[in-house]
């Protein structure tokens, strides 16, 4: 490897001049194909822009000696084909206007000329309304009469001939046929008014046949089973509207390989929307779980600039935190309703969630604050912390018992959960709770396992579930209801911990300082390199203040800062609810597990805790029957 020459004597330096066409192309085509599967994503979007409602992908290995894209859209007059293959020829945009609100999937003008650079391109197109059609050859722009009806073809044999180079970066036939189905699949899912299939080496290797709804689409280039692990998504916020389909918490991967998110159609990969979306399931998510979800953000073009990159994969919004907020409620409040309700739905019946009943005209519900200081001041048991007073009284039947506190003082032994707003308490002797039990998706409990588990009967079979989990995260949701955006308490520092600070860190502190105070931390300019930490979390004043700091304001300076605080708070308020909730090897009786069953049934996110663990699982009498052979 030769060293770069210090100096360039006068004789050596190159003079200035414009690149050859070809050239610049070529370098073009180093931005905008990367791979068959490029070639493939940007003849979609030309075959999309055409009106097309049907479309034939041919490969011959892998993309490499071959890409045809055929199909059945307007065409392009015969004058219009030469000026087709020319370096910023589209007839997408005229104007700067034009540009500002991109309502096309291409719009750029360099595909063609690009992929016509590195390697052999012909176009066949019949104009609607014309008489015949007309065949081009990119590398002799040659144009003949040929037979065909109205659309386009456009072949691509032997990609990247003219750059061998880049042949050695491709990875093998069957490695690039799955790119480019992928590429396929990215634009089936938006388009599912459109046919698509894909051939290779003569044979069909998939197909998905112009579909009435989104959902019919997404099973047919998904699957089916995608379609029921996962809940609808819809919130139109006016100048933010959100659609599509967000997987249960239980159907999280390993790999993020099931994440589609589209922009007024075009597929995107965008840090905002991807961390709005993760941001969602952060307290339903088990660990490094991958979500799945296909969502579509509508929004005003002129509001998302798309001309950021030559792939157009990614793009940038006007106002980011609106967008942020608009995906992370529309996905927080789809994965709310607790799905327990399906559980007794009908075979067949639409999946309703179970809805809480409306609490009577007559009912109140004044909740003190929470002291988050009965801990520190070691006034009784954990427990004693939550409020637990004036909640609402429904009336009740003669001969059933009242409810005991669902948090009881440390001198109430054996403590007892109270039963849910507007739902019966059960007899301790076991016998039926009340008419209306089938409507209760949980059911009935039945007995308790091990001090674990509570195992319930429902009209599909049993039910069995985690009691600390489930009780922790109703006493979670309720602890956040309650906190409702109240700022953490803090520990002022004896010494304050000064550190070296860079300019990112020391600029965000000052444009947080008033966002600061809410997380429990002070952080204040030493000098015009030094930052000092003042006050902690009161929960942390035990860690390290210095690393506290320098991870709160790394996180401050990449996302927003009202996320941050609720992140913060929730993950205090797991750590209380954790420690609140009732614990394993705890005896419960009857009324006790029905009580809880009940909360369940009308707490939103009940069916993870709040770590992301499964709360209940539901084993039908079919599942039941085929561990024991009956029928067999």
């Amino acid at each position: 490897m030769s060293a770069l020459p210090t100096s360039i004597s006068p004789s050596e330096r190159r003079p200035i001049r414009e690149l050859p066409d070809e050239l610049i192309s070529q370098i073009a085509a180093g931005e905008v194909v990367e791979r068959p599967a490029s070639v493939v994503r940007e003849l979609l979007d030309n075959a999309l822009d055409a009106g097309a409602s049907q479309i034939t992908l041919r490969l011959a290995s892998g993309g490499v000696r071959l890409i045809s894209v055929e199909d059945d859209g307007l065409g392009i007059p015969r004058e219009e084909l030469t000026v087709a293959l020319r370096r910023h020829a589209t007839s997408k945009i005229a104007s700067l206007v034009d540009l500002e609100t991109v309502g096309t999937m291409g719009f750029r003008g360099e595909a063609l000329a690009a992929i016509n650079s590195i390697a052999e391109l012909s176009i066949l197109s019949r104009f609607a309304g014309s008489d015949s059609a007309f065949a081009l050859d990119g590398r002799t722009g040659e144009l003949r009469p040929v037979a065909r009806s109205t659309g386009t073809t456009v072949e691509v044999r032997e990609l990247f001939f003219a750059t061998p180079a880049r042949r050695k970066f491709l990875k093998t036939d069957a490695t690039e046929l799955a790119h480019c189905i992928e590429a396929v699949r990215r634009h089936a899912l938006a388009r599912p008014e459109v046919g698509f299939s894909v051939w290779h080496d003569g044979k069909l290797v998939e197909q998905w046949r112009a579909a009435t709804t989104r959902e019919q689409r997404l099973a047919d280039a998904l699957s089916d089973e995608f379609v029921a692990q996962s809940v609808a998504v819809e919130r139109d916020g006016g100048a933010v509207r959100v659609v599509g389909r967000a997987g249960i918490p239980d159907a999280a991967r390993s790999r993020g390989d099931q994440q589609f998110f589209y922009v007024n159609g075009r597929f995107v990969r965008d840090k905002v929307l991807s961390h709005a979306v993760r941001s969602a399931y952060e307290d339903v998510l088990h660990g490094q779980r991958q979500p799945i979800y296909a969502l579509y953000l509508e929004i005003d073009p002129a509001r998302v600039d798309v001309n950021v990159h030559p792939t157009k994969i990614e793009v940038r919004f006007r106002d980011g935190r609106e967008v942020h907020q608009a995906v992370r409620h529309a996905v927080e409040d789809a994965l709310a309703a607790p799905r327990s309700g399906d559980a007794v739905a009908p075979a067949g019946a639409p999946q309703p969630f179970f809805k809480q009943a409306p609490l009577p005209s007559n009912a109140s519900w004044a909740q003190p604050a929470i002291d988050f200081t009965a801990r520190e001041r070691g006034t009784g048991d954990f427990e004693a912390m939550w409020p637990r007073r004036d909640e609402p009284q429904l009336p009740r039947h003669a001969a059933e018992p009242a409810a005991s506190p669902l948090w009881p003082p440390a001198s109430a032994a054996p403590a007892t959960f109270q039963a849910p707003v507007g739902l019966p308490t059960a007899t301790g002797t076991g016998a039926p709770l009340a008419t209306n039990e089938e409507a209760w998706p949980l059911g009935r409990a039945l007995a308790q396992l091990q001090g674990i588990y509570i195992l319930a009967e429902n009209s599909q079979g049993l039910v069995i579930v985690d009691m600390h989990a489930a009780h922790e995260r109703i006493v979670y949701e309720r602890l956040k209801t309650q906190l409702d955006g109240a700022a953490i308490t803090s520990q002022p520092l004896l010494i304050p911990a000064t550190f070296a600070a860079t300019p990112q860190e020391v600029a965000t502190a000052e444009a947080c300082a008033e966002v600061l105070p809410t997380l429990g931390l002070e952080i204040t300019p030493f000098s015009a390199r030094t930052l000092a930490v003042r006050a902690v979390p009161g929960t942390l004043a035990d860690g390290d203040p210095v690393e506290l700091a320098r991870s709160v304001l790394a996180e401050l300076g990449q996302h927003d800062a009202s996320t941050v605080v609720q992140r913060a708070q929730n993950e205090l308020l797991s750590t209380m609810a954790c420690h609140g909730a009732v614990r394993a090897n705890r005896k419960l009786t009857i009324d006790e597990m029905n009580a809880l069953l009940r909360q369940m049934e009308a707490t939103e996110r009940s069916d993870q805790c709040n770590h992301g663990r499964p709360t209940w699982r539901q084993l039908s009498v079919r599942e039941l029957d085929s561990l024991f052979m009956r029928g067999r």
